[in-house]
């Protein structure tokens, strides 16, 4: 039966080539991840250079992924590695809003429209943090941006109505990010009410000094 056994050898070598292109594949998907993961690390220490080298080997494990796999377009859309990509989407979005750079488009990139949907919904999580580590420095328009960006996010990712096998479940991650917007405007809002109280009660003390002030002075009294 040599024609069967000449199927064989090439299917089992096809099966091979799969197999040692999805090893690699899932070691440079925990590379990427890693990456991105540090990179937001970085950007929020405020260290932009770290977070620019990550991304741009980030950068480079994603067009390897995207070369390597070109022949197995299964295993590049597989959860681990559009996971990964995701996370670079996430990070590269949220180095960039935080430094008040232009948003990213995916072309930019280099991602698909699922992973870059679902990157911009995580981001709204980064950018809440960042929004709260203003804030216990006291009311700034820096969260107010951030807020506004967080918004901006939002309001496109509920006009997303497509299958979650689609958009790789966005429909739970914009639920998420829904809570996430209202609990930062709720925290901005008691910041921004706590810094017209502070303020206040600095013109109140200003007046009551000036006032004593004068009177120490008033040569009739």
């Amino acid at each position: 039966m040599p024609n069967l056994n000449e199927i064989s050898e090439r299917l089992l070598a096809d099966l091979e080539a799969r197999n040692q292109a999805r090893d690699a594949a899932l070691s440079q998907a925990r590379a990427l991840t890693r990456n991105a993961a540090h990179a937001i690390r970085a950007i929020h220490r405020l260290e932009p250079e770290t977070a620019d080298a990550l991304l741009i080997e980030a950068r480079t494990i994603v067009e390897a992924l995207k070369r390597d796999l070109h022949p197995y377009p299964e295993l590049f859309h597989s959860g681990y590695v559009q996971d990964a990509i995701k996370e670079f989407a996430e990070a590269s979005i949220t180095c960039a809003l935080v430094l008040g750079k232009e948003l990213p488009a995916p072309e930019a990139l280099g991602v698909e429209a699922a992973a870059y949907l679902n990157g911009l919904a995580e981001t709204i999580g980064e950018l809440r943090r960042r929004c709260m580590d203003v804030l216990r420095q006291g009311y700034s328009p820096e969260a107010e941006r951030l807020l506004e960006w967080m918004d901006e996010i939002y309001l496109l990712l509920v006009s997303v109505d497509y299958p979650d096998a689609i958009t790789n479940g966005l429909r739970r991650q914009t639920d998420i990010a829904r809570s996430l917007v209202e609990r930062t405007r709720s925290d901005l809002t008691l910041s921004l009410r706590d810094e017209q109280v502070i303020q206040a009660l600095n013109r109140m003390h200003e007046r009551l000094d000036n006032g004593e002030d004068a009177l120490a002075h008033d040569p009739g009294l």
